[in-house]
């Protein structure tokens, strides 16, 4: 009979034990440890502590008899005060039997509290007379995970004898099965522990990166924090679809990590992209704005056309061939041009969404006008000068925007050279996509809308969203939602976004729901 039982909790335990290194969840884990812990000793109730530091933390209390179930994945938390490993004068607390495990690191059985006298039973006792229970039978063991820390105690109470339903103790056969379930939850748990700790630490790492590339740059602050916000609005307005092209798309837990460490890496190539690029403000920045240089040449020109006037007003006294009253006025509409012409290229300077190519020419023909260096003649823009000038989108040139394309290829690279985890392998492709465009034409792969996964296509769609109505770039302000919705329009008709996505993105307000938490209420022109 004895060898039968014996057989019969063996197969539990297995059995348990492969539930357990199954289960990922903490909280699940811990109402596994402890209803299985009940089933195969036949116990009424049971309490499962964890280690705090100096104290004993209650997390779980079951009680089949009483109807109770308290913390874990129940809607009711433990309020009982933990148990100190310590007195105040910093010697063991032995007379608790929690406690007492923990320090003598050995199991504990009880038959009757009631007749014991080695522990203080005072709070089981009052418990047991405002609920009209009895706790007579206890057995508590320490959790030794496989490092030998005792990380919990599981403390069965009341032994039910399964033929007669009376309270009796725990048998040899109890304690052992239960010492080895409390050994092998230990070690789940150590493992769970530590699977979790590497993903925090993960994660922070991941954050980390993003705050640092967003650091590097006053203009592009919060980049790499609000894509991922976007795109995750995004994917989860397309989980919800339930027609259509996206009926199918449907994201679990896991899904929604991997996407959001996808987001917070998606720039992170970014991180090897000069600040001079990042932040040129102007079209003439550097190291510095060089519209001061230029400003210093038109003065110049301008005190050189004083003298002249006045070599001309002083000729024209001594010979009277000419009237000082023409000289000023001829002065006076060519500093009036002078001024036209500095105030243009401070405009210029400023960048913006188009330069037409009137205005390209009229910076151009300024490689005709000199000015006085050193009594030679030298243009009055240089060659490098007028190349910026006439830049006809935004500040960047050709060459500067190649070098903050190529963050996009550095962060593919720097994704290529991480060894994700099977549960976070699709981090590369998510954050490597969003400068594709649907038809082919975008970069670093010239993939079209087959080739790319929803989350990427997502992810791009937040990338020039945020872009748009961004409040922080060098050389304009951060579009109203009219403006920014007008022009992702025109990108889904050319074929530069899915146009699916962009459905949803209109159809859910993404973009209220994302304009409410990131945007001036000056942005918020539509509902």
């Amino acid at each position: 009979m004895i060898n039968q039982k014996i057989s019969d909790e063996r197969d539990k335990l297995i059995q348990i034990s492969t539930a357990l290194s199954s289960e990922k969840n903490i909280n699940s884990l811990l109402e596994m440890i402890l209803q299985n812990a009940k089933g195969i000793t036949h116990a009424d109730g049971g309490t499962l502590y964890r280690i705090c530091k100096n104290a004993v933390k209650m997390e779980l209390v079951h009680s089949d008899s009483l109807a109770l179930k308290l913390g874990g994945l129940s809607h009711f938390p433990v309020n009982l005060p933990d148990v100190p490993l310590y007195l105040p004068d910093g010697s063991p607390n032995l007379k608790n039997v929690v406690s007492y495990c923990f320090h003598s690191n050995k199991t504990i059985n009880i038959i009757d509290a009631y007749k014991n006298q080695a522990f203080d039973f005072s709070g089981t006792k009052e418990f047991d007379k405002k609920n009209n229970y009895l706790s007579q039978s206890f057995l508590a063991v320490p959790m030794r995970n496989h490092e030998g820390d005792t990380i919990g105690i599981l403390q069965l109470i009341n032994a039910i004898d399964k033929t007669t339903g009376a309270i009796t103790y725990f048998d040899e056969v109890a304690q052992q099965f239960t010492e080895a379930l409390a050994s092998q939850a230990a070690i789940v748990l150590t493992k769970q522990a530590l699977a979790n700790d590497l993903e925090h630490m993960f994660e922070s790492l991941v954050e980390l990166i993003a705050t640092a590339i967003d650091s590097k740059s006053p203009y592009t602050g919060g980049h790499c924090r609000r894509v991922p916000d976007l795109t995750m609005m995004l994917s989860e307005a397309a989980h919800r679809t339930g027609h259509g092209y996206l009926k199918d798309f449907t994201m679990t837990d896991a899904d929604r990590y991997e996407l959001k460490i996808a987001g917070w890496l998606h720039d992170c190539g970014k991180i090897t992209t000069p600040e001079y690029v990042i932040d040129k403000a102007t079209k003439l920045e550097t190291i510095f704005d060089r519209l001061a240089l230029v400003e210093t040449r038109f003065e110049v020109l301008k005190r050189d056309m004083e003298i002249a006037l006045l070599k001309e007003k002083l000729a024209a006294l001594e010979t009277g061939k000419a009237s000082p009253d023409d000289l000023e006025q001829r002065h006076q509409n060519a500093l009036e041009k002078i001024a036209n012409d500095l105030a243009f290229i401070r405009q210029t300077n400023t960048g913006g969404e188009g330069m037409s190519t009137e205005d390209q020419n009229r910076i151009r023909a300024f490689k005709d006008t000199t000015w006085l260096f050193n009594n030679q003649p030298a243009p009055l823009l240089s060659d490098d000068e007028i190349y910026n000038l006439t830049v006809a989108k935004g500040t960047l040139t050709k060459e500067e925007r190649d070098i903050i394309n190529r963050h996009i290829d550095t962060t593919i690279a720097m994704l290529d050279k991480i060894a994700f985890p099977k549960h976070l392998k699709n981090v590369p492709e998510y954050a490597g996509g969003h400068h594709e465009k649907m038809d082919g034409t975008g970069y670093p792969k010239g993939l079209t809308r087959e080739q790319m996964s929803i989350q990427a296509r997502a992810m791009a769609i937040a990338d020039i969203f945020e872009a748009l109505t961004a409040k922080d770039r060098p050389y304009k302000q951060g579009k109203k939602l009219s403006e920014a919705l007008a022009i992702l329009k025109k990108l889904k008709d050319t074929q530069h976004i899915d146009p699916d996505l962009y459905d949803v993105f209109i159809a859910e307000k993404v973009y209220r729901q994302y304009a409410e938490q990131f945007l001036d209420d000056y942005q918020l022109d539509v509902d």
